[in-house]
């Protein structure tokens, strides 16, 4: 699999080029899904703002969905309703992407302070009941390490497609970006121009859209012609300190725990999911059949009802 992820050309990469600016038709509970209201509030930490959407009812149990590396909240704006009517549904977006500010410095304690001022600003703490954090990718990396330090504050992580290498295996750390994102004349060049990281097929390209529209934001150059360009940091990882190795983390976490992936995920190989799945007792484990890395855009539904299905386990 993942020799055929490295083989994948730029025109296969660009799932979205093909369009030409036009959206893709989707079925009727996505539209009805990214229909559905939400609130946007912002949340100071160090003068820095961390954007959020609520869903839900604030007196239900809290659940904080928490998005992957270069990638922000509306990447749950198709999933977090189908848990308003049960929960208080918070997606937040960390530092240097999506409508958060950008850091002059970024570390791992600091993306999980982020988490921790969320819960507090969203009132996740307040229900009566502990939330608990789903997380995918890069966000299962930083909830982690929120876990692994606030156990008591949660009632359960769930970490998606998050891989926790054998402490042996060779691993160059995330990629490195520290030039400036490219402007586009259009927004029709922008979205033709989206990938996913790391590139993968996804036949839902109605999803691939609707989150490559809200991760582009429209600038102006000094002559006052327009453009538009990626909202993220493109130097995150230029100065990040990775002081803690996630399979330390998971001896410190004390709350309930679980593991989803996808079946076919070019990153959590069969090989690393046995040995994540060996880390220790009493971890739930999941695979969705038929979703690569990018687990909510290929199997939503499924991924929905993988969701529902471990939070009724806990009893939450």
């Amino acid at each position: 699999m993942a020799d055929d992820f490295k083989q994948m050309s730029p025109q296969e990469a660009n799932l979205l080029a093909r369009y030409r600016g036009t959206k893709p038709e989707a079925p009727a509970w996505f539209d009805e899904a990214v229909n559905t209201p939400y609130e946007e509030h912002f949340a100071e930490l160090d003068g820095v703002r961390i954007r959020y959407q609520r869903w839900g009812d604030r007196s239900r149990p809290g659940l904080l969905l928490c998005h992957g590396n270069g990638a922000h909240a509306h990447w749950y704006d198709f999933i977090a309703p189908a848990f308003a009517a049960d929960y208080h549904v918070i997606a937040m977006t960390f530092s240097g992407m999506g409508g958060s500010d950008w850091r002059e410095r970024y570390d791992m304690n600091k993306f999980s302070t982020e988490q921790i001022a969320v819960c507090e600003h969203a009132g996740l703490f307040d229900a009566g009941r502990k939330p608990v954090i789903v997380a995918h990718s890069f966000g299962g990396f930083i909830t982690m390490n929120t876990a692994s330090r606030h156990s008591d504050k949660f009632a359960g992580v769930m970490i998606v497609d998050s891989p926790i290498r054998p402490p042996d295996d060779p691993w160059d750390g995330p990629p490195v970006r520290s030039s400036r994102n490219r402007v586009y004349a259009s927004l029709d060049a922008g979205l033709a121009r989206f990938r996913l990281a790391p590139p993968q097929p996804c036949e839902n390209h109605y999803i691939v859209d609707y989150i490559a529209r809200h991760s582009l934001k429209q600038v102006e150059n000094e002559a006052g012609q327009t453009g538009w360009t990626w909202k993220f940091d493109p130097g995150v990882f230029v100065k990040f300190d990775f002081d803690r190795s996630s399979t330390n983390l998971i001896d410190s976490i004390t709350c309930p725990l679980a593991f989803l992936r996808g079946e076919d995920s070019v990153l959590v190989s069969d090989r690393i999911w046995e040995f994540m799945c060996g880390l220790r007792e009493n971890i739930a484990t999941t695979s969705i059949p038929g979703a690569q890395h990018h687990v909510m855009l290929d199997q939503p539904l499924a991924f929905n009802q993988a969701v529902k299905d471990q939070l009724n386990a806990w009893s939450y």
